[in-house]
């Protein structure tokens, strides 16, 4: 490309991003959508870094290079940011519920929009892997492979089961204390490794564990949260204990799950995993105002606003591009840091350099399949990037609009 094209792209996308910071009303707070960008962004590298597909003949297993190297655990410190995402979302929904109640909307109403937005993008990814699982199966793929593909491509849909719920639990939710679902994972996590209770308790962490953060977004939206203090307190508190329990309760220092390990922090939550989500909700509140400033941006805004536009199209298919890729690089034979084990520095080189590629193969999936996300609020509905939500102050005005 010459000097002069490049100068026009550039213009080009200069006057986009100023298009979008001029339709973006001037009272929205920018800051819940970089952190819920930022949350996007963080669980699609993280995964992208410590999941592998291994190619052992004609079958594929999942791996991680944690298994290999744990000193690697502080990536999952880095990209494991579902927490910031369950306190974003119980912070919009509890503002979102609000207004619904202020304009005389029922809760039915409110509810089916929420979910419509949340599960149509779905039907995409359910619909292509039932065809493509039914396809490698009569072409004679071995059934193990077939199952660890589906199996990886249909793991997203538990977090919005969990999301689905919380929503729906929304108005009863709005003024509950992050501190009683905190005891309820407490008081699970004691009784299965402390007492000996059954395996099975740990699954009722699957909804506590989560309603921590969301309930910490409540909380945010009735104003609890606006001193820079409680941001301190989350990120003190909730780093002091999470390495109590790493360094001497004996729970792993990977905040994802490893194949083949003894325990995980993830499936299903633990105390660890809660606590370490605690501190990570303490800094994305510490982050809300340099977020705000750098958001004022233009280029910066139409990033973030483009990975709101899209956040559920990326949050589904990004497992699928892994896949994609892996599977059309067998083609040209075992690639390091694609199908070989996940066993050293070696490999974590290799797979940064696959990043990029990942990255196209979901922007392939993204032109593909975003319609789904745009289309699942309706006909007529404005851009969410483009509707008002307000910095929180005490409570939440009746009359402040909500993405």
């Amino acid at each position: 490309m010459t000097d002069i094209g490049v100068r026009a792209l550039r213009r080009g996308v200069r006057r986009r991003a100023d298009r979008i910071g001029a339709a973006t009303p001037p009272d929205r707070d920018r800051a819940v959508d970089a952190l819920r960008a930022v949350a996007v962004l963080g669980v699609v590298l993280g995964h992208w870094l410590v999941t592998a597909l291994v190619s052992d003949g004609r079958t594929l297993r999942t791996a991680s290079p944690l298994q290999h190297m744990p000193w690697l655990a502080p990536i999952s410190w880095l990209f494991q940011t579902l927490a910031v995402f369950f306190l974003v979302g119980g912070h919009v929904a509890t503002r979102g519920y609000a207004s619904a109640r202020a304009r005389g909307v029922p809760y039915h109403q409110w509810l089916t929009g929420r979910l419509t937005r949340l599960f149509t993008p779905v039907a995409a990814v359910l619909g292509l892997w039932t065809a493509a699982a039914l396809a490698l199966l009569l072409s004679g793929t071995e059934f193990g492979t077939v199952r660890t593909l589906v199996k990886l491509a249909l793991a997203p849909l538990w977090f919005l089961l969990v999301f689905a719920g919380l929503t729906a639990a929304t108005p009863l939710l709005t003024r509950l204390s992050p501190l009683w679902p905190l005891a309820v994972v407490l008081h699970v996590d004691l009784l299965r490794f402390g007492l000996g209770g059954p395996s099975w308790l740990g699954w009722v962490n699957v909804a506590a564990g989560w309603m921590v953060p969301y309930t910490l977004g409540a909380a945010w939206t009735r104003g609890e949260l606006e001193r820079r203090r409680a941001g301190w307190i989350l990120l003190g508190a909730g780093a002091a204990a999470t390495a109590a329990l790493v360094g001497w309760a004996g729970y792993p220092a990977a905040m994802v799950g490893v194949p083949g390990g003894g325990m995980s922090n993830l499936d299903p939550p633990s105390l660890a995993v809660v606590t370490f989500g605690l501190a990570q909700c303490g800094l994305a509140l510490l982050l809300r105002e340099r977020l705000r400033h750098t958001t004022r941006r233009p280029l910066a805004w139409a990033a973030v606003a483009l990975v709101n536009l899209s956040a559920m199209t990326v949050f589904l298919w990004r497992q699928t591009a892994l896949m994609a890729t892996t599977a059309t690089g067998l083609l040209a034979g075992r690639l390091p840091g694609l199908h070989t084990p996940p066993d050293g520095l070696g490999w974590v080189g290799a797979r940064l350099l696959w990043l990029p590629v990942f990255a196209l193969a979901l922007a392939v999936c993204w032109a593909a399949f975003r319609s789904f996300e745009r289309n699942s609020g309706g006909r007529g509905r404005r851009s969410r990037v483009v509707r008002s939500h307000r910095p929180s102050d005490r409570g939440t005005p009746a009359k402040a609009r909500h993405v």
